[in-house]
């Protein structure tokens, strides 16, 4: 059959969906019901997983993909949790003896953490989100960027001058007006020189707190101010090659041992973590509520094909008459299932379109508390499932209609 003519069936099939869709409009709507609400179910569930998932990766982006984490305690520890907790901290000793120990690596900062520290300056007052004790290598390690001034020297760690760093926060509530470098600010009473800003980095770990409100400074001046029991102490390393951390992992492991003493036998009493370990526990929880959405949206979809294929059964009753004139005058099977098939299509489709209107403002009003992100694939996964809902749902009255015997169908009153 030449291209011309099918192309002028195909205008001829969806000119008269639409007619018998715009001549039921109520119908149509009520039908579509089902399909709006699993539309709305499956595009706002998606957009909240991707959009927590571009959060939680942006959360994590100071965890360096080809950065190693030597610390006492896994990430995600599993079973008997006294069992890492009472292990012996990592120390000062035990870094050195690894920075001279391995070979394969690009930078190495030992580093300590504590939270919520009272930063003054001339009357005015900051809690700091989180402090960082650590040397100079700390700015390969966790790829920090400067946006006005210097970060510490080897000078300044090993002479443990009071300088610091500060987030972009913490720069906008004390020096609203003013460059907060080689000016003081008070930490825990104790002045120090501001050398550096860093970049807006914004929240970590999906808002739990503010990545600008952090203030890094030498190790042993943390020790001083905070105390030297506050904070374990953590390894940074960078590796600098990807495809090396398998190697890397298992040299820092064997060095390890060795420095702890660990017998022969005996499990590792330390943990070297990296960044795939929080990518894998996310996909694992956000897999399971996958799961419960996919369930939920095709029990939707599956109540709606239902209503739709016992519309199309009416329809196709209500017009046996009108498929027997067509038939009568030349129409062919197949341009009969596939005009009741498309018009099955059409209704599902117009009710993908409805679920996408309703279901971006409302990913807005939930990006209010939760990040969500629509991007293009969502939207035509919406409208593929939809047609493909209409496909199937309204094969059974369409075959039913393209086989009526022509001569009964006009007898039909």
């Amino acid at each position: 059959m030449p291209i011309k003519i099918i192309i002028i069936e195909f205008g001829e099939i969806l000119s008269i969906a639409f007619r018998a869709i715009r001549a039921n409009k109520l119908r149509s709507i009520l039908t579509t019901l089902g399909i709006i609400i699993g539309i709305v179910a499956v595009t706002t569930m998606s957009t909240a997983i991707v959009g927590l998932r571009e959060a939680f990766i942006s959360s994590i982006s100071s965890f360096g993909t080809d950065v190693l984490y030597v610390d006492k305690m896994p990430w995600f520890a599993m079973g008997d949790w006294s069992m890492y907790r009472n292990r012996k901290d990592i120390t000062l000793e035990q870094y050195e003896k690894l920075r001279h120990g391995l070979r394969n690596y690009e930078a190495m900062a030992p580093n300590k953490r504590t939270f919520a520290v009272n930063i003054k300056r001339k009357g005015k007052s900051v809690t700091s989100t989180l402090v960082y004790g650590t040397t100079e290598e700390y700015q390969k390690t966790s790829q920090v960027m400067l946006e006005e001034g210097r970060f510490m020297s080897e000078l300044d760690v090993k002479a443990a001058r009071k300088v610091c760093i500060i987030g972009k926060d913490i720069a906008k509530e004390l020096f609203p007006f003013e460059s907060p470098i080689n000016k003081d600010i008070q930490v825990k009473g104790v002045p120090m020189k501001v050398i550096g800003v860093l970049e807006k980095q914004g929240s970590g770990f999906l808002g739990s707190f503010s990545l600008d409100g952090q203030i890094i400074m030498p190790l042993k001046v943390f020790e001083t101010l905070i105390g030297e029991a506050r904070g374990r102490l953590r390894i940074d390393i960078k590796i600098g090659d990807v495809t090396k951390l398998d190697e890397a992992t298992e040299e820092i492991i064997a060095a390890m041992r060795v420095i702890r003493k660990v017998p022969p036998g005996k499990p590792d009493d330390f943990a070297v973590n990296q960044q795939e370990a929080f990518k894998q526990i996310y996909d694992q929880t956000v897999g399971v509520i996958a799961i419960a959405g996919v369930v939920i949206t095709a029990l939707s979809l599956f109540v709606g094909a239902i209503g739709i294929m016992n519309i199309m059964f009416v329809s196709v009753t209500e017009r046996t008459k009108e498929i027997g004139i067509r038939k009568a005058i030349g129409a062919k099977t197949w341009s009969i299932l596939f005009q009741f098939l498309t018009e099955a299509a059409v209704i599902c489709l117009i009710g993908g379109i409805i679920g996408l209107l309703i279901s971006f403002p409302l990913s807005l009003v939930i990006n209010q508390f939760l990040p969500t992100a629509m991007p293009l694939h969502i939207v035509f996964l919406a409208l593929v499932i939809s047609a493909l809902v209409g496909v199937i749902s309204g094969f059974l009255p369409a075959w039913k209609a393209s086989r009526l015997n022509p001569v009964d169908s006009l007898r039909y009153e």
